[in-house]
């Protein structure tokens, strides 16, 4: 169970060694849902933790979304037949249109589109690379598939507690029609309470602040508990 900075794996910080009990331990504080990355599959290019991710799955209750180097229709299918109830993709979605497509049809609903943004554009390949392709214009793009949601991160927030990007989260919500779920900097229950605030932003994935105690997660549950606010 580890925690990056910005991305960077040399800026790691190693929060326990068995992430199933830490699963088992969120699920009993009341978590509606895991998010999972394997950091390796990231940065590999192909699933790596696979059979951890499936014990994960398969030792709680709650549905468990994961991402990581899914950047095929084979991996995708083995993450569902491992127990994952959400599929969250990256690179392969953003380099290859008919990917996505096609993941999307043959899993409607159950697939998240993750946009990783710095300077406005999407990162892949474990947000090593730049793409040529603007956050906004993504989002446009893809309106008409059945996603579940957009995963926007703005990945000189992530990890630094410093808050979410609000301008960006402000302006990707004008032009998609699907639900955004922010990641990357929530610090605070005034983060929280901020991100509320703002149509279309479904809900918020929580990492560093719960690891570090800067945020309780029954504390953001309750700021969470509004009928404006999806809990993801």
């Amino acid at each position: 169970m580890v925690r990056l900075t910005q991305g960077d794996p040399n800026r790691e910080v190693v929060y326990a060694e068995d992430p199933v009990t830490v699963a088992r331990a969120w699920e009993a504080r009341g978590a509606p849902r895991l998010h999972v990355v394997d950091l390796d599959g990231a940065f590999a290019g192909t699933p790596t933790h696979g059979s951890l991710i499936e014990r994960v799955a398969r030792a709680v209750k709650i549905p468990v979304q994961a991402g990581g180097g899914l950047r095929t229709r084979e991996s995708v299918d083995a993450l569902f037949d491992a127990g994952a109830a959400v599929a969250v993709v990256g690179t392969s979605a953003i380099l290859d249109p008919r990917f996505l497509e096609e993941i999307c049809g043959a899993y409607p609903r159950r697939i998240i589109l993750a946009l990783d943004a710095k300077e406005g554009k999407v990162a892949v390949k474990g947000w090593r690379q730049l793409s040529d392709h603007a956050v906004g214009e993504v989002a446009e793009r893809v309106a008409s598939l059945e996603l579940d949601a957009i995963l926007y991160t703005d990945i000189l927030k992530d990890g630094t507690l410093e808050g979410p990007n609000f301008e960006g989260l402000e302006a990707i919500v004008r032009r998609s029609r699907h639900p955004i779920l922010a990641s990357g900097g929530v610090a605070s229950l005034d983060d929280i309470r901020r991100l509320r605030t703002i149509k279309g932003v479904a809900g918020a994935i929580l990492g560093k602040a719960l690891y570090s105690g800067a945020i309780e997660l029954e504390a953001a549950l309750r700021e969470a508990a509004t009928e404006t606010v999806r809990r993801c």
